[in-house]
């Protein structure tokens, strides 16, 4: 298998579980309906698991451009194969929400909740405010390719990194998730995405491009902060990228409080006038 068929696969596979345990848990009428972001957090590690199981061994599974692109940026990853890597996961991530719209053919005209519907294909923050959500997404995919630069420098009994990579996913999705659902993956949130805009799905609504760039910008920035923060820290390998990260991401963090400091003077001084003027 090629490299670039092996990533498509990996990134298809991924989404077929993981778009799949999102559509049962909040599309009508289906068995798995409510089952809560427990199940959800599951199915996602559970997806990565057996993505990496399926073509860990022809590609390294990355199955996510934010991956591909932090590896590459501390060496570990030749940059030749990045465009073809990530144009695979990409095409992967839109094959693969395809096939989770035709698994939930009956129950898409059941659903009236257009919101719910569109959190099957990609994500969406649950307060939307730009520069703390896109914060969320560096935080979660820091520590995502972090992680899995500690389970790559640890030995286990083969076969078992999968499932570690796994448990990493779960722990992520559990602990950081709930602030904006953790694409943590741009291919995983953009090809679904494109599905979801082309798809004949009834009563869908908008595709939410306003927020798309969030779940892309916010892993890539993140994987390639978390690349270099291990090989400053944990191999000793300082470079001016670690620098030039820590700047933007010192940047986003003032931006991100600030932000929501004002965000909370306001609420507090319009609910002075409102009590004034009662």
């Amino acid at each position: 298998m090629s490299e670039f068929l092996a990533e498509l696969i990996g990134t298809m596979i991924l989404v077929i579980f993981g778009g799949g345990v999102v559509g049962g848990v909040v599309l009508k009428k289906t068995k798995a309906e409510g089952a809560g972001w427990v199940v959800i957090t599951i199915g996602w590690g559970l997806a990565v698991t057996m993505a990496v199981y399926a073509v860990g061994n022809f590609s390294d599974a990355h199955v996510n451009p934010a991956v591909t692109l932090g590896f590459a940026s501390i060496g570990e990853f030749p940059w030749s194969k990045v465009p073809m890597y990530i144009s695979a996961q990409l095409l992967g991530g839109l094959i693969g929400g395809i096939i989770v719209f035709l698994q939930y053919l009956p129950h898409w005209g059941v659903t009236e909740d257009k919101a719910a519907k569109l959190s099957v294909f990609s994500t969406d923050p649950a307060i939307r405010s730009t520069p703390s959500n896109l914060l969320s997404e560096i935080i979660g995919t820091f520590v995502l390719v972090m992680g899995l630069l500690f389970i790559g420098a640890n030995d286990f009994t083969d076969g078992l990194n999968p499932a570690i990579v796994g448990l990493l996913i779960i722990a992520i999705g559990m602990s950081l998730g709930g602030t904006t659902g953790y694409a943590i993956n741009p291919a995983r949130d953009l090809g679904p995405r494109i599905a979801h805009a082309i798809l004949p799905i009834k009563g869908k609504g908008g595709s939410d491009w306003g927020y798309a760039a969030i779940p892309v910008l916010g892993p890539i920035i993140g994987g390639v902060y978390g690349a270099a923060f291990y090989n400053a820290f944990f191999t000793g390998n300082m470079t001016s990228l670690f620098w030039v990260m820590s700047v933007v991401i010192f940047i986003i963090i003032i931006t991100a409080v600030v932000h929501e400091f004002k965000k909370s003077e306001t609420k507090i001084t319009s609910n002075k006038t409102n009590e004034s003027a009662v």
